[in-house]
């Protein structure tokens, strides 16, 4: 009976652990299966977590440098000591990861270590070293995750053609650094190694960044990162990506004139984006169907085709973000403890964490033009805000979307300083339906970056105070 389980999950990240804690709290016998050697997947060990490390750092090492002075606070000789930063984000990731085996413990979720193959709709076998181990489940949820994309004709070596994986362990600061791809992922790992002393230069296959954000946002985004030091090559298609001894060579046309060009690094990123991590799972052989795309097909429920299988998170429809992933986790915990799980995805956040920040909930001002959706705009500066400008943090602004009649807020997007905190004042007020003079009549605390907001919501009714 010991290898009996009324859920089995497999893939200890951030919607399989949450998943599995959250179905032992309501007394279903848990099991998570992960092959990492460590809990949290990708986001705990490769992605999220040490990404934001270096993130921080590296802007506390720019502003040393750059602002400090500025601001009458002198010293000399700075030095940046790459081994100790990267020490520091190995140790943030060691203690984390070892509290989520914790939260195991305390929730009484057994830790299967090994990778788990699905042999039938009740049976698991996980493979560890030269062993092997037969489990039994009630029901089963894949929650495996994603690897990274790449180009096709692109090796990724971790070495000079590297993924964001080999960016987070550099042991020393590029020269010259081409991005491939200008999406989160590049725009964030780009700026670390910008701030660090690398020339940064990004190549994007589509004429804006960040795909599938308020475009307003994404152009001044793009002006902010230029201000900073990135180069862009938009609208560009990578032909060939090419080791030499020393360096690569990055050869690209222009998509409009097709004039090639070609670029060389010390390094190159490919960051295209993530793919639904599915191989080696028997899935075709129990009947689980997938798309195009190689994500697993689910109902509003997130049962596959074999009802009592559930795929969560990065292996399915939607956004690739871990707490979009941890909320159907416990979605689905719920479903199988007889309750009422659901996510809304209508009201999930989205953060890019550069300096500036860039967050966002709910519709961009495209969608509403497709949707035929009549709005209302309210926009407020943060060069307008107190807190920002005593800050020295003016860069961006607050953006409302609003219903034109019922004024309901339907999208939320900001670029600014820490509107990766502020953006969870929206998600609940959207979560509760909330209208834009909702918002505009809650008091904001003073001197503080959130004041933009309730300027913007007063923004939508033409009635701003202080712009």
């Amino acid at each position: 009976m010991e290898n009996n389980f009324d859920v089995i999950v497999i893939g200890g990240g951030p919607g399989g652990y949450v998943c599995a804690i959250r179905a032992s709290q309501l007394g279903l016998k848990a099991a998570c299966v992960e092959s990492r050697g460590s809990l949290g997947g990708t986001c705990l060990n490769v992605g999220c977590i040490p990404s934001k490390s270096l993130l921080n750092l590296s802007e506390n090492f720019h502003k040393a440098k750059k602002e400090f002075n500025l601001q009458g606070i002198e010293f000399n000789e700075l030095k940046l000591n790459i081994d100790k930063m990267m020490s520091n984000k190995d140790k943030s990731v060691d203690v984390l990861t070892k509290g989520v085996e914790f939260l195991f413990k305390k929730n009484k979720v057994t830790y299967l270590k090994g990778k788990g193959v699905i042999f039938s709709k009740n049976d698991v076998v996980v493979y560890n070293n030269n062993s092997k181990q037969n489990y039994k489940a009630k029901n089963i949820v894949v929650a495996t995750g994603s690897s990274v994309a790449s180009v096709p004709g692109i090796e990724i070596d971790e070495k000079n053609i590297i993924s964001s994986t080999g960016a987070l362990t550099l042991s020393k600061v590029p020269k010259k650094m081409v991005v491939i791809g200008g999406g989160y992922i590049g725009l964030e790992m780009g700026s670390v190694w910008s701030r660090l002393g690398t020339e940064v230069i990004v190549v994007e296959y589509l004429d804006h960044i960040t795909p599938g954000m308020d475009r307003e946002v994404s152009k001044e985004f793009q002006k902010i990162l230029i201000k900073q030091g990135i180069k862009f090559r938009l609208n560009s298609k990578v032909i060939s990506v090419k080791n030499q001894k020393n360096s690569v060579l990055v050869e690209f046309t222009d998509n409009k004139n097709k004039k090639k060009e070609i670029l060389e690094a010390d390094k190159v990123l490919v960051a295209v984006g993530r793919k639904p991590y599915t191989e080696d799972l028997n899935l075709t052989k129990i009947g689980i169907k997938k798309d195009e795309k190689g994500r697993i097909v689910v109902n509003d429920k997130l049962q596959t085709s074999v009802n009592n299988i559930y795929a969560i998170g990065d292996v399915i429809k939607g956004p690739m973000l871990a707490h979009k992933a941890e909320e159907e986790g416990i979605a689905v915990a719920e479903s199988l403890a007889g309750q009422a799980g659901h996510v809304n995805y209508d009201v999930i956040p989205g953060v890019i964490y550069t300096s500036p920040e860039v967050a966002y909930v709910g519709k961009t001002e495209e969608q509403l033009k497709s949707e035929n959706t009549s709005y209302k705009i309210g926009k407020f500066p943060f060069l307008a805000n107190s807190r920002a400008k005593v800050n020295n943090e003016t860069d961006g602004f607050v953006k409302i979307l609003a219903d034109n009649k019922t004024d309901k807020v339907l999208g939320v997007h900001i670029i600014g300083p820490h509107c990766g905190d502020m953006i969870a004042e929206m998600a609940l007020a959207m979560e509760f339906g909330a209208s834009a003079e909702d918002i505009a009549r809650t008091c904001h605390a003073h001197p503080t970056h959130t004041e933009a907001i309730k300027e913007a919501a007063l923004a939508v009714d033409k009635r701003p105070i202080h712009f």
